[in-house]
């Protein structure tokens, strides 16, 4: 038996565009499905907002989203959770860096205790840390 835990993060009408940026900072397939096509939604104002969204690609990357309807309370909170990003290659991990920092928020620089180590919140009001695991490849 195996399993695979993805995180789903919630958001208000902002689940498209972010699931767009993060499939073009990762790469991979993005698969969305709205509220009308879910749960037959006709109120034009979130008949096309997202029931389910995911984006998962060949190097491992995965992360699903959601928009939460009207009807639903809706809080995100000061930092509820981080999305973490760890790699072997500090090429690799600083390209998601660059893209995953714009518009976005430097927390605290790529740099620090492993090889490469950075926080940022992106424009999403998502936090990221991303790092290098430290077994000497770079």
């Amino acid at each position: 038996m195996s399993i695979q835990t993805v995180a789903h993060i919630n958001f208000r009408g902002d689940a498209r565009p972010a699931l767009a940026f993060y499939q073009s900072v990762f790469g991979g397939e993005l698969v969305l499905l709205t509220h009308a096509q879910v749960y037959g939604t006709t109120d034009a104002a979130e008949a096309d907002l997202v029931s389910w969204g995911r984006v998962v690609s060949p190097e491992g990357f995965a992360v699903m989203a959601y928009d939460a309807p009207a009807s639903r309370a809706y809080d995100p909170g000061q930092s509820p959770f981080f999305m973490s990003v760890s790699g072997t290659s500090n090429d690799e991990i600083t390209a998601y860096w660059d893209k995953l920092k714009a518009d976005g928020e430097i927390l605290q620089a790529l740099a620090g205790w492993s090889p490469l180590y950075g926080m940022l919140k992106d424009k999403f009001g998502i936090t990221w840390v991303l790092d290098v695991q430290n077994n000497g490849a770079h």
